[in-house]
């Protein structure tokens, strides 16, 4: 599994080449988990994943903060708490490269946890002990940008001093100014990616292109659909003639809600998860489903079986972005930076890339990954152009006020109910 030097099969590379040279085509992809922004080829991408941001927070800005002594001189640790299948790894998967690399040039030792499953449920575990100002033994959380959003409004995290991040400047232009950190004086992009469908040609027997495929009768109970509103709903509003991005209102949310409601209960959706998902899949209880790109090319990998696929929907696909941020109580924060501006190297960013094939913020890295392998260079799954995110109707979710994110995300609640598992 030497994803830094091929993809994972030939049909991967011919597939990358045909959606380089027709990004007009709507086939399926084998691809990459959070992806897509490209250094040459940025335009619209990057002003999607800016533009999809949450709102500015209020006026008078965060609250102040107390900020905690930094050991970091004297303590040289950092913890680091992340998604799953989000950061490259050996082909025995036990280590991560970049990391073992970053650890012999600093000397700090870093503990990475794969602790954060879904937004909702990590946030809501650490968030009683961080307005309590208790340590949660993490330096470095990620989280997407509507729950960053939260987080700096809510002053749980701390301000970056990017004078020390040289690196950080990398960050590509149309990111550097998102509405929900102006500046960037809180949060970083670690990946970008897609939503849509995932599934195992093996077992379904057929190709899944839409998302009523997924309401077949040989799949009941063996479909699962992401506990992200933003992307099952989002989906599944696309699918209904919505968009997600646009001046939508409650009837429509709801509309989406009722569609899901109505496949539990008729018994097609096993269960409705966050990034453990990928469970279900691995042990064959789950053949298909809405997932997060770069997750079906890693399972690709691991499990050795050129059958899974990812295909954005006809109807459209959904896009997000995850951030690093420093928790308000941690006491290593000046670590926790070098570790940020560590990533934002093109070049092991590009590493990164080559293994995670989600959508990389860091300029300069698609040069760096051409050195690594021109076909990954090409992907729009790592760095998608203009075209083919118009194409396939790629858009992020808007914008959601302060009211509509606590009553949207308290009706979804109430409609996942007792098959929501994380």
């Amino acid at each position: 599994m030497d994803r830094l030097r091929r993809p994972a099969d030939p049909r991967t590379a011919a597939l990358i080449r045909a959606a380089q040279a027709s990004a007009r085509s709507r086939g399926s992809f084998q691809p990459s988990r959070r992806t897509m922004l490209g250094a040459g080829a940025l335009g619209l991408g990057a002003t999607l994943l800016a533009g999809c941001a949450p709102p500015e927070p209020p006026a008078g800005g965060v609250a102040e903060l107390d900020l905690p002594e930094d050991r970091s001189e004297r303590e040289q640790t950092v913890r680091w708490a992340n998604w799953t299948a989000y950061l490259d790894m050996d082909d025995a998967g036990k280590t991560y490269p970049t990391l073992t690399a970053f650890e012999k040039q600093t000397g700090i030792k870093v503990s990475y946890t794969e602790d954060v499953d879904d937004n909702d449920t990590y946030f809501n575990k650490i968030a009683p002990q961080l307005r309590a100002k208790q340590d949660i033994n993490r330096d470095i959380f990620t989280f997407t940008d509507w729950m960053a959003n939260r987080i700096i409004r809510e002053g749980l995290c701390q301000p970056l001093e990017l004078i020390q991040m040289p690196n950080a400047s990398n960050l590509l232009a149309p990111l550097k100014d998102v509405s929900f950190d102006p500046g960037r004086q809180y949060s970083l992009t670690w990946q970008s990616g897609f939503a849509g469908i995932g599934y195992h040609k093996g077992k379904v027997g057929r190709e899944l292109k839409a998302i009523e495929d997924l309401w077949a009768d040989d799949l009941k109970g063996r479909i699962s659909v992401l506990s992200e509103f933003r992307d099952t709903l989002g989906l599944i509003m696309q699918s209904q003639g919505v968009d997600p991005s646009g001046d939508f209102d409650q009837a429509a949310f709801e509309a989406a809600i009722g569609e899901v409601d109505k496949r539990l209960t008729e018994g097609y959706i096993r269960r409705i998860k966050g990034n453990s998902y990928l469970n279900d899949l691995k042990s064959g209880n789950a053949v298909a489903g809405i997932v997060w790109s770069g997750d079906l090319f890693v399972l690709r990998a691991e499990t050795e079986d050129d059958d899974w696929e990812f295909v954005i929907p006809e109807s459209g696909g959904m896009l997000w972005s995850d951030n690093l941020m420093v928790p308000i109580t941690s006491h290593h924060r000046r670590n926790a930076q070098q570790v940020m501006d560590y990533y934002y190297d093109p070049k092991v960013a590009a590493e990164v890339a080559a293994w995670v094939n989600y959508i990389c913020p860091v300029e300069g890295a698609r040069a760096e990954m051409e050195k690594i392998d021109p076909d990954l260079a090409e992907s729009p799954f790592i760095f998608p152009s203009e075209d083919y995110i118009a194409d396939h109707d790629i858009v992020g979710f808007r914008a959601l006020s302060s009211q509509e994110d606590a009553d949207y995300s308290a009706l979804w609640a109430k409609a996942a109910g007792n098959s929501w598992a994380c």
